[in-house]
C-alpha cells in the first residue's frame, strides 16, 4: 500500500473506464431498446471534489451512450473518449494533449481492455470484482464495489495523499 501512495502523490489526471466502475457493468435495455444505465451518487460527487483539487478527470469507454454522455456532462469532465476499443490511442492522445507523463496519471480500469492503460499508467486501479488477472497488474484495489463507490474512493485515497481531502472537507462545515 504504501507504494500505491507515493504514485498517488503525483497524480494530476485520473482516467476512468464506464461500464465496471462508474457502473456495476450490468446493462439495461428498455423496452424501446435504449440503453440505460445506474451512477452511484457518491461517485459523482467524489470526482466533482477532486477536480476541485486541480486533478483532471477524464473517460475512455468502449461504448457509447446517452447515458454515460449525459453522466459526462453532467459531471464536467471535459475530457471524453467514447466507443474506444482500442483504449491505448486516446490515452496517447490525452497525455499528449495535457502534456502529462504516465506518472502522473491514474487509471481506473476492471477488464482485459484496460490492461494496456493500467501497465502504463502511474496508479492503477480497479475493483473487487475484476477479474484475477487484473488484479495482479494493479496498485490498488477498491474495498467499495463498481457503481457503489468505488471510484469515491479511489478520488478520496488521491485526495487524501495529495493532502488535500480535509480542506475540501472543512468547506462543507461551515
Amino acid at each position: 500500500m504504501s507504494a500505491a501512495i507515493e504514485k498517488a502523490k503525483a497524480i494530476r489526471l485520473l482516467i476512468l473506464d464506464v461500464d465496471g466502475v462508474l457502473t456495476s457493468g450490468v446493462i439495461y435495455y428498455g423496452s424501446d431498446g435504449r440503453e440505460m444505465k445506474g451512477f452511484h451518487i457518491h461517485d459523482g460527487l467524489g470526482i466533482k471534489l477532486l477536480q476541485k483539487t486541480g486533478v483532471i478527470v477524464a473517460i475512455i469507454s468502449g461504448k457509447n451512450s446517452e447515458a454515460v454522455s449525459r453522466r459526462i456532462k453532467d459531471l464536467n469532465i471535459r475530457h471524453f473518449y467514447l466507443g474506444q476499443e482500442d483504449k491505448l490511442p486516446a490515452y496517447e492522445d490525452l497525455k499528449q494533449r495535457l502534456k502529462i507523463q504516465d506518472h502522473e496519471i491514474a487509471y481506473m480500469g476492471d477488464d482485459l481492455p484496460d490492461l494496456p492503460l493500467l501497465r502504463r499508467a502511474g496508479l492503477a486501479i480497479t475493483v473487487p470484482q475484476a477479474p484475477e488477472t487484473i488484479k495482479q497488474h494493479v496498485d490498488y484495489i477498491t474495498k467499495l464495489k463498481a457503481g457503489k463507490g468505488a471510484v469515491r474512493e479511489a478520488c478520496e485515497f488521491i485526495m487524501e495523499t495529495q493532502d488535500h481531502y480535509q480542506s475540501v472537507i472543512q468547506s462543507y462545515l461551515i
